[in-house]
């Protein structure tokens, strides 16, 4: 083969990967504009992707989030052991949540399609979306065991041939508080598999492939020799680090011992705090998720996310931590801990590339699943009206940490990606008002680089009626922390408007007349903030974002009347420092 020939094929196989891609996205987005759950609609908590026959993830949707993604790359290999590929149909689907062979929580759906050309399988077609109501004590860490979270769906057909499993959907009806988006969900996991295995079919006739397995070569090939190459330019050695929780009943500590060589990179999490008798376990696909993500997003970014890019990424896992919880421990919001791993493993790789590296940030998802009805306020109420029954859970995050070269993100999640919850599409789905939502002014850790601001959020329902919050909230004890001299990020605060400070776990009521006040965390700080170009300073200050006491006091920026910088006030401020 001439080099002009090579080179041609090698770009006709870099088409084909990224149409691809281009697939498993308008996989991801149809599920998006079909599901009945705004935690999918709206907040995007999804993912999707391809696989070949061998269950090994080719492609995922750039829409999604890396707890899903990552951990669906393994569950599909769990559905081949039960249903191999030679005894699959078109039409046929496959789901489950068991949270040990799925993404971590009940939850979390994840469905199985197989993709045919021909008349031939040629791969699979997986997705997941976290849904709202799945029965049991609801998505909270009250539970003390699996059992009690929720409907354990085992890997089972629901759909065979296209037919729907009518006795599958009978008990998933059953087991629900919210049986018609539950199965309005189902319907719409099933049509996106089969729209993306269609688009595949046309793919393949357009580019004339009989088999996806020579592309799937090249994929992971390509993958594996870059991220191996991104790898090598990390110094060697050991880089150990940790990171607290606030826990359930008392603080968990996550520890990790990172050793990066020419092979790959391997994390230990001995001396990780053990168990919890509550729902905030992690299963170990979940924690290999988001620690492989962690070190994904300061090793290699740039290179697509499939399976032999994340190969090289191997996990020790200790019996009896809190990240790697066995079959039947609870874990409904295994979350919590789990969305602080990234910034364990980028305390580790701060010591081997600190100019990669950002400063902590809130981290932790605040999605507080909201409940109200008789089932709260019961019966005995003499004269008082109680709310209409509603389950709804509404997505929220603070501040990420700064950046080596810029602010960290105001309000926004990371290191999930999910979305903000419009408050216009939680007011019109349940009988809950949103009165409050709003930037938290000096929230953001103070820095060369700021931390991003969290928010204030005030939440009652219509009328002000009792309702209940099942609490899954961090970073409250424990504040995102500053790097190389930056400042920690404010604390989160959960509160009665009437001022009674509430635990930040655990199932709890909003009496008649109070509402529910969240106060999110601040990222930290990067870097000296002696150090900040006073312009953005005073433009923070001008923003709300930064108030001019801490302007002075932390960023030793003096401002003028017209909140200017005061640049002689600003040198004789530093010059004392």
């Amino acid at each position: 083969m001439s080099h002009d020939t090579a080179a041609l094929a090698q770009i006709h196989r870099q088409v084909m990967w990224n149409r691809l891609i281009a697939v498993v996205e308008e996989q991801a987005q149809i599920m998006i504009r079909t599901a009945f759950s705004t935690t999918v609609r709206e907040a995007g908590d999804l993912s999707a992707g391809v696989f070949d026959l061998h269950g090994r993830m080719m492609a995922q949707a750039v829409t999604g989030t890396p707890g899903h993604v990552n951990s669906m790359m393994e569950s599909v290999g769990h559905f081949l052991k039960k249903f191999p590929a030679a005894t699959m149909q078109p039409g046929d689907h496959y789901i489950t949540n068991d949270p040990w062979l799925g993404t971590g929580h009940l939850h979390d759906l994840t469905v199985v399609t197989p993709a045919f050309h021909h008349g031939a399988i040629v791969g699979l077609f997986a997705n997941t979306a976290h849904v709202i109501d799945v029965g049991g004590l609801g998505m909270g860490p009250e539970g003390r065991s699996v059992f009690e979270e929720g409907l354990y769906i085992p890997i089972v057909k629901c759909f065979d041939r296209g037919a729907p499993n009518e006795t599958f959907f009978d008990f998933i009806r059953a087991g629900s508080r919210l049986p018609v988006e539950l199965e309005g969900d189902i319907y719409s996991l099933c049509a996106c598999n089969d729209a993306a295995a269609r688009r595949l079919a046309d793919m393949m006739d357009e580019f004339g492939l009989a088999s996806l397995d020579p592309l799937a070569d090249f994929i992971f090939d390509s993958s594996l020799r870059a991220t191996l190459a991104e790898i090598a330019r990390i110094p060697g050695g050991t880089y150990q680090a940790e990171i607290h929780s606030d826990g359930y009943d008392e603080p968990v500590r996550l520890a990790a011992a990172m050793t990066v060589g020419n092979d790959g990179i391997a994390v230990d999490f001995a001396g990780t705090a053990g168990l919890s008798s509550r729902g905030i376990n992690v299963p170990p696909a979940y924690c290999r998720a988001y620690a492989c993500f962690g070190i994904k997003c300061v090793v290699a970014p740039e290179i697509p996310n499939n399976w032999a890019s994340l190969a090289p990424f191997r996990m020790k896992i200790p019996e009896g931590c809190i990240l790697n919880a066995p079959r039947p421990y609870p874990v409904s919001v295994r979350h919590v801990i789990g969305h602080l791993l990234p910034d364990l493993m980028m305390g580790c790789l701060h010591q081997a590339v600190p100019d990669r590296v950002t400063a902590e940030g809130a981290s932790a998802l605040w999605n507080p699943p909201l409940r109200g009805g008789g089932a709260i306020s019961g019966q005995a109420r003499g004269n008082k009206p109680v709310v209409a029954d509603f389950e709804i859970i509404t997505f929220n995050s603070g501040g990420t940490g700064a950046r080596p070269t810029r602010d960290g993100l105001n309000a926004t999640a990371f290191p999930s990606g999910v979305r903000t919850m419009p408050v216009e599409a939680t007011e019109n789905v349940a009988p809950v008002v949103i009165w409050r939502k709003e930037l938290k002014p000096d929230s953001g850790g103070a820095g060369r680089t700021r931390g991003g601001v969290g928010q204030v959020m005030e939440i009652a329902t219509k009328g002000d009626l009792e309702f209940a919050v099942n609490a899954s909230f961090d970073r409250i004890a424990h504040a995102p922390k500053g790097r190389d001299g930056g400042l920690d990020g404010a604390n989160g605060r959960v509160a009665l408007k009437s001022g009674k400070t509430l635990r930040t776990k655990g199932l709890q009521v909003i009496p008649d007349g109070d509402r529910l006040i969240l106060e999110l965390p601040g990222g930290a700080g990067l870097g000296d903030p002696a150090d900040r170009d006073p312009a953005l300073v005073a433009r923070d200050v001008r923003d709300g974002l930064v108030s001019a006491d801490n302007a002075r006091r932390l960023y030793k920026v003096a401002l003028t009347d017209s909140l200017g910088v005061d640049t002689a006030g600003t040198a004789r401020l530093r010059g004392a420092a």
